[in-house]
């Protein structure tokens, strides 16, 4: 069994699971997540803990029973805390604006971009430069970020481009004569 497994997952007191013989759901304050499970990892709930035991000894079983631990705890965190994305925006005239679902971006082309955001993700843009997207699904919320980050990556040579929060961007040096 996976090193990651060994761990059990503790449920806040805010917190419903529901386990059934092929799905987990998982719903919270801020929504509801649910987990199609397949039958090579057994899972037991224990008063406020979730364990998860190797149900065949297979080499993709052991590999998934981690795996699967750090689906159940994501979604876990995801409905009580929430996960939240922050992107910024580098170049003259680069600006970003929240418009309901939709994010409206101005990144240097010859037409807006515009970006509808998914069932269960929100955006905020405190100021023009700077995105921020939460929401209870970590890998949604993931997604929604690299998709904007695609629109326009940043380039090494001035670092213009969407970037993350806490990304670092090698400048490189511009050709010599």
């Amino acid at each position: 069994m996976s090193r990651v497994a060994k761990n059990p997952v503790a449920i806040p007191a805010k917190v419903e699971v529901v386990l059934s013989a092929n799905n987990i759901a998982v719903s919270g304050p801020l929504g509801k997540l649910s987990l199609p499970l397949s039958g090579d990892v057994a899972l037991e709930r224990d008063g406020d803990n979730i364990t998860f035991a190797v149900a065949r000894e297979t080499q993709h079983a052991r590999a998934m029973s981690g795996t699967l631990r750090a689906l159940v705890s994501n979604m876990v965190a995801g409905v009580s805390q929430g996960f939240t994305r922050k992107l910024t925006l580098v170049g003259v005239g680069y600006k970003a604006q929240a418009q309901g679902t939709n994010l409206n971006l101005d990144l240097g082309f010859s037409h807006p971009v515009n970006h509808k955001m998914p069932e269960g993700v929100t955006v905020q843009t405190p100021s023009p430069t700077e995105i921020v997207l939460t929401g209870a699904d970590k890998q949604v919320v993931g997604q929604v970020a690299a998709q904007i980050r695609a629109y326009r990556a940043p380039e090494p040579y001035k670092g213009k481009g969407v970037r993350y929060a806490d990304e670092v961007v090698i400048i490189k040096e511009t050709k010599k004569k």
